[in-house]
């Protein structure tokens, strides 16, 4: 078993005992920042130089050498500085059969951080954010945090801040930033008379007040949940998913809380006694293609649909390529096939079939009206309530009136039923006129018929 400290000084003697260093990458190293971060330094290198051979890819993978794994890293690192600065064909790599070369400013970033220590960092998306200490800038140039971030990148390129925008050049850019409509003509005459710091401020507030600011805003959301007024597919038939889209635009304008803005989407219907706004919002899961063919296999469509909400979850909410892992692990991103089709059983619950209506919607839907019919609505909805009680046998109300009915009941001598005649009036149910036997009131040798039995057949009854 190799002991840590000798672990260190194997690295370190690899390390002093490789080839020194060509002219240009110490050029280029001199250049770099003390630290390099592997997610956004170092792998982008690996990844197009040696993943083809050394990565994810069982398949293409030489002599199971890995540089996508912190274990095959460790493994593999000894060698790696001799490997890229070798001018030896037979030892360099990439390999000349590649195609593939390094440039004296990425072997310069690999260098550096082999010195580092060869660190390995998890995906990006994984790892928890952290407020860094804004850098400091001795310059009058920058206002606030976001610029001292922006003048020290700038100054470590070697350049130099843009100069400050004309007043209606900073309007024009304000007014596409924060609604993507250009100044109108009477803006432009009242910045052109005040462009001072409070009516820049007066401008923000205003456009960030206005209904077009969360129409601007939705964009970019409404692009990534996949909304459209069709269905797609070869028939693109309409859909009403404007409601959705509108309620989108008015989270963005009153600045509703983000945790309720994902919440209510992914779902809002499963919250206690959840409104109908809630309900709305999850017409996020609903954004998917659905077909109105009729000849197709509606589970195969069925199961396209939820895979389409699953794959949508996984880029939106989760930064990552989830549907690679349908059909196999994720060869990048850390999603097993096992969990993707954990994470697809979540969104197999809609009650939902392949296709759809040409002349309806796909179901589940709900019914969406404006503020006065649901008023109307809520008052018929509480009058059925009150009258269902009303016409319960067991509503106490109706135990007075059954009593005072049993009491006035007077006793009815049983008739025989053959030749019965009742006389109902028009107006009246349950009351009889009159009662009277055939065989009382016709004239001797009359006959009638009468039916009643089993048979259906008529019998016959002499006066």
């Amino acid at each position: 078993m190799i002991r840590p400290a000798h672990a260190l000084l194997a690295s370190i003697f690899i390390v002093g005992c490789s080839p020194s260093l060509p002219a240009e990458v110490e050029v280029e190293i001199d250049r770099l920042p003390e630290t390099v971060s592997f997610n956004f330094d170092v792998k982008p290198i690996l990844s197009d130089r040696c993943f083809t051979c050394h990565g994810p890819d069982a398949n293409t993978r030489v002599e199971d050498i890995r540089f996508d794994t912190p274990e095959g890293i460790r493994a593999s690192r000894g060698d790696m500085r001799e490997r890229i600065l070798s001018g030896d064909p037979e030892v360099r790599m990439p390999p000349p059969e590649s195609n593939l070369t390094l440039s004296a400013q990425e072997k310069a970033v690999l260098v550096r951080w082999l010195e580092q220590g060869a660190g390995y960092e998890s995906h990006w998306a994984y790892q928890p954010p952290i407020r860094p200490d804004a850098p400091a800038v001795d310059d009058n140039w920058s206002r606030g945090a976001i610029d001292a971030f922006v003048l020290d990148g700038l100054r470590a390129q070697d350049l130099e801040p843009a100069p400050e925008a004309e007043p209606l050049t900073w309007l024009r850019r304000v007014r596409f930033t924060l609604t993507g409509l250009p100044p109108t003509d009477e803006e432009i005459q009242a910045f052109s008379r005040d462009s001072g710091p409070e009516a820049r401020q007066t401008v923000i507030d205003r456009l960030m007040a206005s209904p077009a600011y969360g129409e601007r805003m939705a964009v970019d959301w409404l692009d990534l949940a996949r909304y459209a007024d069709s269905h797609g597919y070869q028939d693109d038939g309409w859909r009403n998913m404007w409601p959705w889209r509108d309620w989108v635009i008015s989270s963005f304008n009153r600045n509703q809380p983000f945790d309720e803005f994902v919440t209510w989407q992914l779902a809002g219907d499963l919250l206690p006694e959840a409104t109908r706004e809630q309900i709305l919002a999850t017409g996020f899961n609903r954004n998917h293609l659905q077909s109105q063919e009729g000849g197709i296999v509606l589970e195969e469509y069925r199961v396209d649909y939820v895979a389409d909400r699953t794959n949508t979850f996984g880029k939106a909410f989760l930064g990552v390529t989830a549907e690679c892992s349908r059909c196999h692990d994720h060869k990048y991103d850390p999603v097993s096939q096992e969990e993707y089709f954990g994470l697809f059983a979540f969104f197999n619950q809609v009650n939902e079939v392949g296709n759809i209506p040409y002349a309806g919607e796909a179901s589940p839907t709900v019914l969406l009206v404006d503020s006065l019919t649901e008023s109307e609505l809520s008052g018929i909805r509480q009058e059925i309530r009150r009258l269902e009680e009303l016409t319960d046998p067991d509503h106490p109300s109706f135990d007075e009136p059954f009593e005072i009915w049993r009491a006035e009941r007077t006793e009815v001598t049983p008739l025989d039923p053959k030749g019965l005649i009742a006389h109902f009036p028009l107006d009246g149910f349950r009351e009889v006129d009159d009662l009277l036997r055939f065989d009382e009131i016709a004239a001797d040798g009359e006959t009638g018929y009468f039916w009643g039995d089993r048979d259906r057949l008529p019998h016959t009854v002499e006066g």
